[in-house]
């Protein structure tokens, strides 16, 4: 019926817009490639796949319980650790070290951070 191709895109419910932005373009290397002003949406290009933000409302604020765990990046990269140092060094707050996990690409290197509302991204390099 269909073969899957890969993430197209995650949506997050933010508190700030103006900071989840800053964030997902300064330190995960997104592009602005559109903004729905109707509705307030902001998507954000990550290589293939879409991160869109949503300014969060009381029904549906940042973070909802029961929602997403974490989204896994796929990225290209040689030196995880180095990632991470330097990631540190900016203040983001990262949840643990690198550490092997499987993903969709395989085994190898992984990384957990959080963005301003406390959304749990992974970041794994393709193998």
């Amino acid at each position: 019926m269909f073969t899957p191709m890969g993430l197209d895109h995650v949506v997050f419910r933010v508190r700030d817009q103006a900071a989840a932005q800053k964030f997902y373009v300064d330190v995960l290397g997104c592009t602005v490639d559109h903004v729905n002003e109707r509705i307030s949406l902001i998507h954000l290009r990550f290589g293939e796949a879409y991160i869109d933000l949503l300014p969060a409302t009381a029904e549906a604020p940042a973070a909802a319980p029961g929602g997403v765990d974490h989204v896994c990046l796929s990225v290209r990269c040689d030196d995880l650790e180095k990632v991470a140092a330097s990631l540190r060094q900016r203040g983001v707050t990262l949840d643990g070290d690198v550490v092997t996990r499987r993903g969709a690409f395989g085994t190898g290197p992984s990384l957990y951070l959080r963005d301003p509302d406390g959304h749990l991204i992974e970041l794994k390099p393709r193998g």
